[in-house]
């Protein structure tokens, strides 16, 4: 039998599979490609997803992590400075 978490864990992850082709093949080829920090914190998002069995904190953290390395990433990479 299917535990209800391991079906929102596979939802969740086919939706973002979905997310990512529309992403891709609807993009424009002028666009720039992820840098690193992007892709990093994407992967650690997803970890945190497939990990939600194994406990909140684990699960948490790689999310949290992920955000944080995205806004690190959207601050280095902001093209008009305040200051």
């Amino acid at each position: 039998m299917i535990n209800t978490p391991e079906v929102y864990i596979a939802i969740s992850i086919v939706v973002l599979l979905a997310i990512a082709l529309i992403v891709i093949f609807v993009r424009k080829k002028q666009v720039k490609p992820r840098s690193s920090l992007a892709m990093l914190g994407m992967t650690l998002v997803v970890l945190g997803i497939i990990f939600i069995s194994e406990g909140r904190l684990i699960s948490y953290s790689f999310m949290g992590a992920g955000v944080l390395v995205s806004v690190i990433d959207i601050i280095r990479n902001r093209k008009y400075k305040l200051v």
